[in-house]
Parts: structure tokens; C-alpha cells; sequence
């Protein structure tokens, strides 16, 4: 238990710690702007401020850091859907060898060791050769040339 008398600097990093360790569970970032914030109020009050200037700079840096934090992540890639995208689906990327379609834009594939059902991507033409997985849609392989 913290000492009543104990000086309101330690109270204001006790306070950013806390929210900081809760931001390790979350991993929004959010929190941590605000344990900033609390950080920053803690050295204002370690200088001497009154408690006005200590909760402004709590605030101003909370909010700066919120909104950096907004910025950053607008500003990312949109992801793509899941069986697009190659961190999610390891086959995506990968080479098939289609020896013939059928006129639906579909066939039949040896890949991994096992038989797959395998489809053109649109505006892809139904020619034999080699055909990189573009997406995995269920069970099925979707292929785009090279």
C-alpha cells in the first residue's frame, strides 16, 4: 500500500505505470499515449507545477500521443482479406502447374501432396503452365499467372 504523505510525482508515475501495464494487455496504443501523459504530469510535478499544470500536460501530451497514434494507423495498408494475404495463408504465392482447365475456368491440381480444386482469377485466361496461388477461397486455389 502507497504511503498517504507519499509526494504526487510518484502518484502521477504509479498512475502511467499501471496504465501502461494495462496497455500491455490491450495493445491498442491508446493507453500508452495516456501513460505518457501521466508520465509527463508526473515530471511537471517534479518540477514544482501546480496541479492545473500538471493535469494540462496530462492532457495535451494524452491527446498529441492519441492522435499521432490515429494518424499512424490511417495512414497503414488496408488489409487485404484473410486468404489473400501471404502472412495469414502460406500457400499464397506459390507455384501450380496446371496441365489443362475445363471450360468454366476450373481444374484440377497435385499440390502439397494431395489433389486441389483450382480456379482462374478474374481476367486470367484459361491457358495450360505454370500459375501462382493468388488467394485460398474454402477449399479451393485461386491462380493468377506469373
Amino acid at each position: 500500500m502507497l504511503p498517504v504523505d507519499m509526494a504526487v510525482q510518484y502518484w502521477w508515475w504509479v498512475l502511467a505505470l499501471g496504465i501502461g501495464i494495462l496497455e500491455l494487455l490491450t495493445g491498442t496504443f491508446y493507453l500508452l499515449m495516456i501513460a505518457v501523459g501521466c508520465a509527463a504530469a508526473g515530471a511537471v510535478a517534479a518540477a514544482g507545477g501546480p496541479a492545473w499544470a500538471q493535469f494540462l500536460a496530462a492532457a495535451v501530451v494524452a491527446l498529441a500521443g492519441a492522435a499521432w497514434v490515429r494518424r499512424a494507423r490511417a495512414g497503414a495498408p488496408a488489409r487485404g482479406p484473410a486468404g489473400r494475404n501471404p502472412d495469414v495463408i502460406a500457400d499464397v504465392g506459390e507455384r501450380v502447374r496446371v496441365e489443362a482447365w475445363d471450360a468454366g475456368g476450373r481444374a484440377r491440381v497435385r499440390y502439397r501432396g494431395t489433389e486441389w480444386s483450382v480456379e482462374l482469377a478474374p481476367g486470367e485466361s484459361a491457358v495450360p503452365g505454370d500459375y501462382l496461388i493468388r488467394e485460398v477461397a474454402g477449399n479451393r486455389l485461386i491462380l493468377a499467372r506469373p
